[in-house]
């Protein structure tokens, strides 16, 4: 998945982030998930989880498998029926015709709602199958990857685009977008997991968006924008 123009990070960028991560599993713990059992299943999910947090996310993924007792009874529904039951996840008139459409362009492209056939795949060739759908972006095909699939991907959210530009592990302007490919360049394909859900708990914890709580981070000594701070101060 490598893009014209891409430069991979510089060994000292490299020992940084293996510095970084220690750190905070040794602050967060290493931290363990639940799988969905199906990469159906961790799709929509994702899709209810866009601009909203996990609670609603969670709240509404149950009440749509509770309303519905199979996807595809999911995806041939009236439209405002499945709006209704996602309610809680924000924009559900967006997400609710969203799901229903993947669904229906995964029905008429593989017969069946089983998307079991990804596991055969490269991690580059089922990402790029992924993201053939609309309201389906890179972090989406990430999450989809890394955890339903066991595959390498290194999703960015808010959070990791937030600290990773603070703390210096990326070029500071560089996109969301490349900031996916140069996170895998930049740790093993192996601490993927814990790297992403502990750089957003470090994110939603500590280094907040408007007011990061610098004095209280563990990675202030490895971290640009503090030391910027104290350079001002």
């Amino acid at each position: 998945m490598l893009q014209a123009g891409y430069v991979a990070p510089s060994p000292e960028l490299v020992e940084r982030a293996r510095v970084i991560y220690h750190r905070l599993l040794d602050t967060f713990g290493l931290p363990a998930w639940d799988a969905f059992d199906t990469p159906l299943e961790e799709l929509i999910s994702t899709i209810l989880s866009q601009n909203t947090n996990d609670r609603n996310r969670d709240m509404a993924y149950t009440t749509l498998r509770n309303r519905f007792a199979t996807w595809e009874e999911v995806r041939d529904a009236q439209a405002d029926q499945v709006i209704e039951a996602i309610r809680q996840a924000g924009l559900a008139n967006q997400k609710g015709p969203r799901i229903q459409a993947v669904l229906r362009q995964i029905t008429e492209e593989r017969g069946s709602l089983d998307l079991d056939f990804l596991r055969q795949l490269s991690p580059a060739e089922a990402h790029t199958w992924l993201m053939r759908f609309k309201g389906v972006g890179p972090k989406t095909a990430a999450i989809v990857l890394l955890f339903a699939l066991g595959k390498a991907a290194f999703p960015v959210d808010t959070h990791i685009y937030r600290v990773t530009g603070r703390l210096g592990l990326r070029p500071p302007k560089m996109t969301v977008e490349e900031t996916h490919q140069f996170m895998e360049a930049l740790l093993p394909s192996e601490v993927y997991g814990p790297a992403h859900i502990n750089l957003i708990r470090l994110g939603r914890s500590i280094c907040h968006a408007r007011r990061p709580d610098c004095l209280m981070c563990p990675l202030k000594e490895v971290c640009d924008y503090y030391q910027r701070l104290r350079t001002a101060r």
